[in-house]
């Protein structure tokens, strides 16, 4: 069920232009958890509490036409809601270290819900990313990072674990870039049905 949309963005040229993106938020206690892992890996840019998600699926850039039928496509789905879990740390980039995450205990109901959106946007015509799909959330990206260091923080943190959350709802996100970070906000909520 659509909750809401929020205003996009102009450009300068008068077209309304987004980047677009589709994830789950996290609760403030889940956020405190996360923020208290970010330490010590030089060359790391922390993301800011804010902007703590899991992806379910990346649009990318859409005008306004692209953000309305992301938003017709999402409210098709109809899903049940579940409880999720955040375990273990990892990073992208074997050799040459991008990021560190936090992953996710495994969840049927999260990749059930990860498919339907994924097959709801193409249906629309909507192109997404082929990489396969890794839930996480994303702690830092990396510049110049050791890759000795980053894998050391690994190992220290491998048995981090949040309590179990409930997942209600999801929601489509617009990414505005900034001089030196982004934020993101909230264009439209989707409810998930009650598994009870």
């Amino acid at each position: 069920m659509w909750l809401g949309c929020a205003i996009n963005h102009m450009l300068a040229n008068g077209e309304v232009m987004s980047r677009l993106f589709v994830a789950l938020s996290m609760p403030n206690h889940i956020k405190d958890a996360l923020s208290a892992l970010q330490y010590g890996v030089d060359g790391a840019r922390w993301r800011s509490v804010e902007n703590f998600h899991l992806t379910l699926a990346f649009i990318g850039d859409a005008d306004r036409h692209g953000l309305g039928a992301a938003i017709d496509a999402l409210s098709e789905i109809e899903a049940p809601d579940f409880n999720l879990r955040l375990s273990g740390v990892g990073l992208f980039g074997s050799r040459k270290p991008r990021a560190i995450w936090v992953g996710i205990t495994p969840s049927t109901d999260l990749m059930h819900l990860q498919r339907k959106v994924d097959g709801a946007l193409r249906r629309k015509g909507i192109e997404l990313e082929t990489r396969k799909f890794i839930p996480h959330v994303t702690l830092a990206y990396l510049k110049g990072a050791r890759r000795d260091e980053v894998a050391n923080y690994c190992v220290m943190n491998e048995l981090f674990s949040t309590e179990e959350f409930p997942v209600r709802q999801f929601h489509l996100y617009s990414s505005i870039l900034g001089a030196t970070v982004s934020h993101y906000e909230i264009e439209a909520s989707y409810s998930l049905s009650s598994s009870k």
